[in-house]
């Protein structure tokens, strides 16, 4: 059976739901009660506007914006996150995070330990850099300045080789790249666009427990700041992979070892868009609410999928999650280990 060294997974993972009121420094607490979560990456969405996706660092700090949605370089923004709070956040009055009669989501995670590395000192990667980790729980967030040069390797601070990593440049309006472990090193996805993975994005050489390479905006840019979200695969709480779709609205069903709160799935053979669902806004199954990371659309509702005690199923045929023959990647996070460290199992919802 299934173990896990995190029974509880709010402890680094946490959803929100709330409805905006337009109001200044208003405090947002999540809705667990047994321990509190102060959050290192916190990602917002107007459910039911068309307002872009928006997201916050904290090695970055809360006036610094990315859009996930967009390519646009970092804003600095004095009226939407005021704040990561010890357990929540606080948000301004701006329609981003806190429009009247808006409803929004919220993801959020921990990092929260300090997280430096000077490369020549340690002669781990060659690029110097720092920000926050979670090791245990696969988490880290790292900043680091680019050097004018390809297949430089930076430290990352899982202690593992990283399964997923978004990347972004913060001063130039340049594509979230993403790489995923299971398409090769040398694969991309872009966050803000629907296209198929392509390759010779992220250099030639395999990344290590220590350290990734950089991607190939490298090669002509010196001196520009760069943000890293590292995500490392833990069992029973995270899960990073592939897919094959089977074009029937039986479709496949992927295990995960755990009882998903979050599952985000993109195409990655063919043009498609990013699919994110998660628990808090549909409690119950075939899972309809959606939205797209590419997207600044409205919620959608449409049955998709189940969210199981051990993973999740498909109930589309729909091409942009379950084509037949294609090949799809997701992300997911735990409600609930399929079988906690003590032998409680997990329930179907």
């Amino acid at each position: 059976m299934a173990y896990t060294a995190i029974d509880e997974p709010t402890d680094n993972f946490r959803i929100k739901l709330y409805a905006g009121n337009a109001g200044a420094n208003r405090a947002i607490v999540w809705d667990e009660t047994d321990t509190n979560l102060q959050p290192d990456l916190l990602w917002f969405k107007s459910r039911t506007d068309g307002q872009s996706h928006a997201l916050w660092d904290s090695v970055r700090g809360a006036i610094k914006r990315l859009i996930p949605n967009s390519a646009g370089a970092e804003g600095d923004e004095a009226t939407n996150l005021d704040s990561f709070d010890t357990n929540g956040f606080q948000v301004d009055a701006e329609a981003i995070v806190n429009g009247s009669s808006r409803n929004y989501v919220t993801w959020g995670w921990k990092a929260g330990t300090s997280f430096s590395n000077d490369a020549s000192s340690t002669s781990i990667g060659d690029i110097d850099s720092s920000g926050t980790v979670n090791a245990a729980a696969g988490f880290s967030i790292i900043s680091a300045t680019s050097d004018e040069a390809e297949n430089k390797t930076i430290a990352h601070g899982l202690g593992v080789v990283p399964d997923v990593i978004w990347a972004k440049n913060r001063v130039r309006g340049y594509n979230w790249d993403c790489y995923w472990k299971r398409l090769g090193y040398n694969a991309s996805l872009i966050l803000n666009t629907s296209g198929a993975a392509r390759t010779g994005s992220w250099g030639s050489n395999t990344f290590t427990t220590t350290t990734f390479n950089t991607f190939e905006d490298y090669s002509s840019k010196a001196n520009e700041a760069y943000i890293y979200y590292c995500f490392a695969e833990k069992k029973g709480y995270s899960k990073f992979g592939t897919y094959i779709g089977n074009g029937n609205a039986d479709g496949p069903f992927i295990y995960t070892g755990f009882k998903p709160a979050f599952v985000l799935t993109k195409k990655s053979s063919g043009t498609s868009s990013w699919d994110m669902h998660d628990t808090k806004r549909d409690t119950f199954n075939v899972a309809k609410k959606h939205l797209l990371s590419e997207d600044a659309g409205a919620e959608g509702n449409t049955a998709i999928l189940d969210i199981l005690s051990n993973g999740f199923k498909y109930r589309s045929s729909n091409g942009d999650r379950n084509a037949s023959g294609d090949t799809y990647v997701y992300m997911a996070f735990a409600e609930q280990p399929f079988v906690s460290s003590t032998g409680v199992p997990a329930t179907a919802r």
